[in-house]
């Protein structure tokens, strides 16, 4: 059944509405495919045309006792990812997650095995305005990617990346500076 572009859109906005009512903030027009899994016990803010597909995976948000999760205005998240927000996560506007990325500030878990219970230190993330995330790639805790910069698909982001850079591999390095348009 093909109908009309404005019922389409109109029940996606009914369902940002409903699936995203916990946030602190929710822009306008923010639009919701699916049933994305909200987890809030922290802060949550949502910027204006957030456009957000749970259909085939599902996506989650989540900000944790303390954690502020932050989206900037007309984001794309696209389905099977997980957010989640300990300390800070900040994605800028016009950023774009492809499917089943994950982006966590903090490990859960520590690496010595007398310790594995215990929970360590978080560290914010930032994604900086028109930041492109290729699918299934992951961001750890305490990175900034530059604005317009592009992740390669699969990609573990382990540092920082500069503006207009494209990084990809297992940890992300820089392949190459982004030209001028």
């Amino acid at each position: 059944m093909n109908l009309p572009r404005i019922w389409r859109n109109g029940w996606a906005v009914l369902r940002a509405r409903w699936y995203l009512r916990k946030a602190d903030t929710l822009g306008p027009k923010a639009r919701v495919w699916g049933r994305p899994v909200v987890y809030k016990q922290g802060s949550i803010h949502i910027g204006s045309r957030l456009r957000l597909i749970s259909t085939i995976a599902v996506t989650e948000l989540a900000a944790t006792n303390g954690g502020r999760l932050e989206i900037g205005e007309s984001v794309f998240i696209n389905y099977g990812c997980s957010i989640s927000a300990n300390q800070q996560v900040r994605i800028g506007d016009r950023c774009s997650i492809g499917t089943h990325c994950i982006i966590m500030d903090n490990d859960f878990h520590q690496v010595n095995p007398e310790r594995r219970q215990e929970r360590p230190p978080s560290a914010p993330i930032v994604l900086e305005e028109n930041v492109w995330l290729g699918a299934r790639a992951i961001v750890l805790k305490g990175v900034t990617i530059g604005r317009n910069s592009v992740i390669g698909a699969g990609s573990v982001v382990t540092r920082d990346v500069p503006p207009r850079c494209l990084a990809a591999g297992v940890p992300a390095r820089v392949i190459r500076t982004l030209g001028d348009l």
